[in-house]
């Protein structure tokens, strides 16, 4: 009889693949053949797709010996964001609507079997791969309308079921459209720093993790204030820019974790871990491959209270992407990436026993050697600044206010400047980012790094550990408004990388 052509996108990590779908309808026995694969997914969609078709006023399930054909077939096909393709390809084969505006139109969706448009993830890298593929209108599901409408250069429209498309393909009808108004930003409200009275050198080690994205540490016994700390540090980070904040959210869009308040996240976020997570729903993995904790917390803090509780293997599935800023995650077809640029806090107690002073603790030598291994060596030499915290006595709680996070803000973002202007050249934004090579084309004095060497040479840190100190003594310097580190920056870099063990 005739075929027909229609678009969609295939997202795989936060990347989106375009799609093409054709529909042949052709003499024979009424049946529906697909070539797209050992997806289960797409077969699953022939039900839906004939359901939505035949319970849909204005269409028909056209006679004959139907062939789908998905190019390219490889890309791995997430739930059924086909489905409205495949229906409009489908009706167009049998001339139920024209073809006119699907040559420059990418369809998403999934379709209920009563004709309702379903959302589904990724709705935001798929039009901005409709847009960067060359189309000029996106049709998505009227839920995720606000989310689509984030992307620019590229037409987008909502509709709430598979008759309103129809039309609109017929010219019978109009599509809805996104709104210019958003909703208020209340993600990321996690309480003030001023809230939480004295710790001074754990406050200050946040502000310099902060400023340079190093990663810390914070021990003491419970209820000394590591927690409310922890959760305080996304709001003394700079707001994201505009394609810093698309990438996060289409990263949550990914993860089906997209707050229903706002559609564009457009400040860092704080993301928690339970010590009984798995490296799956850390990394990231399962049957769909959906972003774990560590890329939600993309450019924003991730969190893990009690991290000597957690499985060893966890743990050391940190060490990439805190190495590369990334999560590979390997498919049959593929390695999926996310982003996972993160700036991890960890909190914990020193002890078993949690004494709240070393003279309380009851622990023998073994138990306290085996409760510190908990975090092993690759892990922990990327533990860039570790502080004990200590219950603090009354003179804290004066009627004095500690900073609030917006000073503390404000004094990071400066040291964000001073180190994004050093190191222009490699696109880096912070002192843990720069490549190595960039590091050492600004060599510090012999006085300055001494007390680098000296370490070494006793064994008390790692070559990694002794380039990661210098890093943060370079944000030290930073957040002070120095030109090069000194001595003292140096000394108290290095001091972070070992109070947590005094």
């Amino acid at each position: 009889m005739a075929s027909a052509r229609t678009y969609s996108i295939a997202v795989t990590g936060i990347d989106g693949h375009l799609v093409e779908i054709e529909a042949d309808i052709g003499q024979g026995l009424s049946s529906v053949n697909t070539t797209a694969g050992p997806y289960a997914a797409l077969h699953e969609a022939r039900g839906r797709v004939r359901a939505a078709i035949a319970n849909t006023a204005g269409a028909a399930w056209p006679d004959g010996r139907i062939v789908l054909a998905l190019s390219p077939p490889t890309p791995p096909k997430v739930g059924g964001v086909h489905d409205l393709a495949l229906a409009a390809a489908i009706l167009a084969a049998a001339s139920a609507v024209p073809s006119r505006r699907l040559a420059s139109t990418v369809l998403l969706g999934e379709l209920a079997l009563d004709g309702r448009l379903r959302p589904v993830r990724g709705i935001l890298p798929a039009v901005q791969a409709a847009r960067d593929a060359g189309f000029s209108t996106v049709v998505v599901p009227q839920a995720t309308l606000a989310e689509a409408g984030l992307a620019t250069g590229v037409d987008v429209f909502g509709a709430c079921d598979l008759r309103a498309v129809l039309d609109w393909l017929r010219g019978e009808g109009v599509l809805l459209e996104p709104a210019t108004e958003t909703a208020p930003d209340t993600v990321g409200n996690y309480g003030d720093l001023s809230e939480v009275p004295g710790h001074d050198e754990a406050r200050w080690a946040m502000e310099v993790a902060a400023a340079g994205g190093h990663a810390l540490r914070l021990s003491g016994p419970e209820g000394v204030g590591k927690v409310m700390l922890a959760q305080r540090l996304s709001g003394l980070l700079p707001p994201l820019t505009e394609s810093e904040s698309l990438q996060v959210t289409a990263i949550h869009s990914m993860a089906g974790t997209l707050p229903d308040t706002k559609a564009q996240i457009t400040e860092p976020l704080y993301v928690t871990a339970h010590h009984s997570t798995s490296v799956a729903a850390l990394i990231g993995g399962g049957v769909s491959a959906r972003p774990g904790a560590i890329s939600r917390a993309h450019l924003g803090v991730l969190h893990l209270d009690f991290y000597e509780e957690f499985n060893a293997t966890v743990l050391e599935a940190l060490r990439n992407p805190l190495e590369d800023g990334e999560v590979r995650i390997a498919r049959r077809d593929g390695v999926i990436r996310y982003p996972a640029q993160i700036l991890l806090v960890l909190t914990g107690s020193v002890c078993p026993c949690d004494a709240a002073r070393d003279t309380d603790c009851t622990c023998s030598p073994l138990t306290l050697r085996r409760h510190r291994a908990r975090l092993r060596g690759p892990v922990a030499d990327r533990i860039d600044l570790s502080v004990r915290m200590f219950p603090q006595d009354r003179s804290s709680f004066s009627d004095v206010a500690a900073e609030s996070s917006a000073v503390v803000r404000e004094r990071v973002a400066a040291a964000r400047v001073a180190a994004a202007s050093r190191w222009h050249d490699e696109s880096a934004t912070t002192n843990s980012q720069v490549p190595t090579r960039a590091l050492r084309q600004f060599p510090l004095s012999q006085k300055a790094i001494e007390p680098i060497k000296s370490a070494l040479r006793l064994g008390q840190i790692s070559p990694r550990g002794a380039e990661r100190t210098i890093r943060v003594a370079w944000t030290i310097c930073d957040l002070r408004g120095g030109e090069r580190p000194t001595v003292e920056d140096l000394t108290q870099a290095l001091n972070f990388r070992h109070i947590a063990t005094r």
